[in-house]
């Protein structure tokens, strides 16, 4: 059975409840449950120790904080979200600073989109003048928002030179279940990427050769030799005294945020929204969705903005016939200058709204977020929802204040399908109406809501009812259809 969307229209602000991440702490073999910014902070404690500017660590915040909702999920089939290590993040939790602790505070929640989606945004620790395009390190991964560039804050560092013993070479290389010629002699580079950094090299051994990438050699290299030899892909190499030695300059994969860059920017002056800009070009920062590239089409009375201009054509449509329909059936005048929003796919109607997938839209003020048509004509509820919206926004813009919720919803309800309820009529708590976690508790709430509105226009007339939206609902009525209300049984 396919779910039900429930449409909800309760114009709160469109922000969700922080997140609680399952993080496992390797050296201790166990998972916590911590709340997001506790893990921001603690992965500013982790990876960004040495910062001195207050912008850059802001900066980083942000980064760790998308990196971590971006990267949710990647321990699932382990039982957790996100590991302590620098696989996932660096996290140091056993003591945090106040310097960190304020940085998640002072940019708590938000993230960088792209598309209404929160972006990858990994770092480097020192990309030595040149960032790296990150298609040369995830070669599936599609980020325009990272491509190669120089970067002029980012200090030059001294170059590091290593020199290792081919045998050594080898046995790491063995050692992670790669392939090495028996007689290792000699490692060249045979191509690099679009910064210059090595992407494949050569290994040479008498007659054999292997071909090898540069980023699994270094990898090898590193946890076998350690993580201060081989320090990035960066690098010439040359023969001393038939020695491979590594000449390079930086620090990691050197994609996204340069550490040492942003440090630099932040002790220049820029704010922590510039080095974001620089470092992640293309990328919107935001509480909820943004980044949108949106078409506008306009109706008579509707702005539509859609990122699906042919497909969502229908919306648009539907929504100036039902806006026309309900200011004859109700005499209200006509709504004007309502925008509608639809969003590509659910997760990018969940990021922007804050609202569960079960939920079809949300309205707030003069505007109204939609799912995507396709997934509303699927269900057979693109008209009733769109005709559900605006009733709601045409009540509220009629409404007296302080009409109570379950006489808005109810009255919507029962304006858009007009029928008798059997039962006697419950008026709905309205933690029951706003709650957004259970869809079952909302259907009833709402299903008692229309409910009780249907027996007022049976005892008052529908004339009579439609007209305390402006006036109010009389206190007695109010006083008389609470105390038909039985306790909530949940």
């Amino acid at each position: 059975m396919k779910p039900t969307l429930v449409a909800l229209c309760l114009c709160l602000p469109m922000a969700a409840a922080p997140p609680t991440l399952r993080i496992h702490l390797s050296a201790e073999n166990r998972t916590v449950s911590m709340p997001l910014e506790t893990y921001v902070a603690a992965v500013l404690e982790g990876e960004s120790s040495v910062f001195q500017s207050t912008e850059a660590l802001k900066a980083m915040a942000v980064a760790a904080r998308t990196y971590a909702i971006r990267m949710r999920g990647r321990h699932a089939s382990e039982g957790f979200d996100l590991c302590d290590t620098t696989h996932c993040q660096r996290m140091a939790a056993a003591h945090v600073d106040a310097r960190f602790t304020q940085a998640a505070e002072a940019t708590a929640g938000e993230l960088l989109w792209f598309n209404g989606k929160p972006a990858f945004t990994p770092y480097t620790r020192d990309c030595g003048g040149r960032t790296e395009d990150a298609g040369s390190v995830w070669p599936d991964l599609a980020a325009p928002w990272l491509k190669a560039h120089a970067d002029p804050w980012c200090a030059k560092e001294p170059s590091w030179i290593w020199t290792a013993d081919p045998t050594r070479i080898k046995a790491a290389l063995l050692h992670a279940s790669l392939t090495a010629p028996e007689h290792l002699l000699a490692v060249s580079i045979l191509e690099r990427t679009a910064s210059g950094r090595a992407r494949i090299l050569l290994l040479k051994g008498g007659t054999q050769s292997t071909r090898i990438s540069a980023g699994s050699f270094r990898f090898a290299i590193g946890r076998e030799l350690g993580w201060n030899t081989l320090r990035s892909d960066a690098y010439e190499i040359r023969s001393v005294k038939g020695q491979p030695t590594f000449e390079g300059r930086g620090s990691g994969h050197g994609v996204g945020l340069c550490q040492i860059g942003a440090e630099g920017m932040g002790g220049s002056g820029k704010s922590y929204a510039e080095i974001l800009a620089f470092y992640y070009p293309g990328t919107t920062p935001g509480l909820n969705a943004q980044g949108f590239r949106w078409h506008h089409l306009g109706g008579k009375t509707i702005l539509m903005l859609t990122t699906r201009p042919d497909t969502d054509r229908p919306a648009l449509a539907a929504a100036e016939l039902v806006n026309r329909t309900l200011a004859t059936r109700t005499g209200w005048p006509e709504l004007r200058d309502i925008e509608l929003r639809v969003y590509p796919d659910v997760e990018t109607f969940r990021n922007a709204t804050a609202e569960p997938g079960w939920v079809a839209a949300h309205s707030s003020g003069h505007r109204i977020d939609l799912q995507p048509v396709a997934t509303l004509q699927s269900k057979g509820v693109l008209e009733s929802t769109i005709s559900h919206e605006l009733l709601h926004l045409t009540m509220e813009s009629q409404s007296a204040p302080g009409l109570p919720l379950w006489f808005r919803e109810g009255l919507t309800d029962y304006l858009e399908h007009p029928r008798a309820f059997a039962g006697t009529p419950h008026i709905p708590s309205e933690e029951d109406l706003r709650q957004t976690t259970d869809p079952a508790r909302a259907r009833k709430a709402y299903a008692d809501a229309a409910s009780i509105v249907a027996a007022l226009v049976r005892t008052y007339g529908e004339a009579t009812v439609l007209g305390w939206v402006s006036r109010g609902v009389p206190p007695d009525v109010t006083k008389a259809s609470t105390s038909h209300a039985k306790p909530n049984s949940r």
